[in-house]
C-alpha cells in the first residue's frame, strides 16, 4: 500500500517485508501483519493480521498469452481466511484464496480488457479468466479446483454482460441462461478498474464470488497515469 525504496525491502525463504508490514510462511499458514496508512482522500491507519490457510497448495500456471509473457499463478485457490484489522467492523472469517500474476510485459501492451472471477462452490472453488489480447486472439478459461489444489478445465455457460460501475466501466462473467449476474457488494471502483462481489449460478449453482474487470484501453491514456502516482503514499528513508 505504500511505495518505498529498496532499503525497505527484506526478504528471506519464508518472509517478504516491506517497511512496517510483512508475509510470512508458517508450513500451513500465510500470516500477513499490516502496518500501513490509506492513501486520499481518507487517509487513515491500517494495521492488523490476515491469515490465509490453505486446503493445498496448487501446482497450477496459466500462460495468459502465447509465448508465457504473462502467467496467472493460483498459489492458493481454495483457502479459509480470518482477518483481525484494528477497526471495528474490520473482523471476519470466511472463504479466501492466495493468487498472483506475473509479466515481463505491461499489461496494456498485450491487452485490452479483461475480466477474472473466483466463485466458492460446494465441490471447491471455480476460477474464470476471460481476456481480448492485442493481437485479436481470446483468452478463455474456466477452471475447477477441489479442496486438494487439483484442477481441471471445464465447460462454462457463456460470458454475460451486467450493470456497469460508477465509473461506466462495462462488466461480464460468466452465468447460467436466462441469469444476469449481480454486484453484491462494491469493493474498488476506479476508471480503469472494478473489484466487487458478485452473485452469478453456474451449471445451476448460485454463487459468490469475487470479480474483476480491467480495461486497458482506459488505464494506457496518458492523462491517467500520471493520476495514479498520487493514489499511493511514496515514504523514502525506511530502515530496519
Amino acid at each position: 500500500m505504500t511505495d518505498r525504496g529498496e532499503a525497505a525491502l527484506r526478504r528471506s525463504p519464508d518472509t517478504f517485508e516491506v517497511g512496517p508490514s510483512a508475509m510470512r510462511w508458517t508450513g500451513t499458514e500465510l500470516v500477513i501483519d499490516i502496518n500501513e496508512v490509506s492513501s486520499l482522500p481518507l487517509v487513515s491507519s491500517v494495521r492488523g493480521r490476515i491469515t490465509v490457510t490453505p486446503s493445498a497448495i496448487s501446482n497450477v500456471e496459466l500462460p495468459l498469452t502465447q509465448d508465457g509473457a504473462h502467467v496467472w499463478r493460483p498459489f492458493a485457490p481454495t483457502s479459509r481466511i480470518k482477518v483481525d484489522l484494528q477497526a471495528p467492523g474490520w473482523q471476519f472469517d470466511g472463504h479466501g484464496y492466495f493468487d498472483a500474476n506475473f509479466g515481463t510485459r505491461p499489461l496494456e501492451k498485450d491487452f485490452s480488457y479483461w475480466t477474472w472471477g473466483r466463485y466458492p462452490t460446494r465441490d471447491g472453488a471455480t476460477c474464470f479468466y476471460d481476456a481480448a489480447r492485442r493481437d485479436g486472439s481470446v483468452l478463455d478459461a474456466a477452471i475447477a479446483f477441489d479442496p486438494d489444489g487439483q484442477a481441471r478445465m471445464i465447460d462454462a455457460p457463456k460470458r454475460t454482460p451486467f450493470k456497469r460501475t460508477l465509473w461506466a466501466l462495462r462488466r461480464e462473467t460468466r452465468a447460467d441462461p436466462g441469469v444476469t449476474p449481480k454486484q453484491i457488494k462494491p469493493m474498488l471502483d476506479a476508471p480503469f478498474y472494478s473489484r466487487s462481489v458478485v452473485q452469478t449460478r453456474i451449471n445451476g449453482e448460485t454463487v459468490e464470488g469475487v470479480h474483476e474487470a480491467l480495461d486497458l484501453n482506459r488505464y494506457r491514456q496518458p492523462l491517467l497515469k500520471p493520476m495514479l502516482a498520487v493514489r499511493v503514499p511514496r515514504r523514502a528513508g525506511w530502515q530496519f
